[in-house]
């Protein structure tokens, strides 16, 4: 019975693996249009797009300051500093690559935020 079940369950679970792939293949290539209503843009304009430029604006902020902003680059450096100064060599490594993957965050938010800008200046009039 349990050689049953156990067949039963990797049968279907193969199937399932099998039916997903089918349905990966059979997307579409086309781009998708979507359509927003003019409450919907209006929501996006009033609400949506100034707390993303808010947002984006604070972690680049973040993210470029100095030592003493905590989670800041150049503080996680000077803590992977005060790591490799104890002794603490895995600790400071992953610090300093921490530090790095922080630090290249920065285009991605810059183009959030033009992205933001397009369409506030496309959609969104003269506000």
């Amino acid at each position: 019975m349990r050689v049953r079940s156990a067949a039963l369950i990797a049968a279907v679970v193969a199937g399932t693996g099998l039916a997903g792939a089918g349905v990966a293949a059979a997307a579409p290539s086309t781009p998708v249009t979507i359509t927003l209503s003019p409450e919907q843009v209006g929501q996006i304009c009033e609400k949506r797009i100034p707390k993303i430029e808010q947002r984006v604006t604070k972690l680049v902020e973040r993210i470029n300051g100095g030592p003493e902003v905590k989670g800041s680059s150049a503080w996680l450096k000077a803590r992977a500093d005060k790591e490799r100064a104890a002794g603490r060599v895995n600790s400071a490594n992953l610090l300093q690559e921490k530090a790095e993957r922080r630090s290249g965050r920065i285009d991605q938010l810059n183009k959030a935020k033009q992205r933001a800008a397009d369409f506030k200046s496309k959609y969104c009039g003269s506000k």
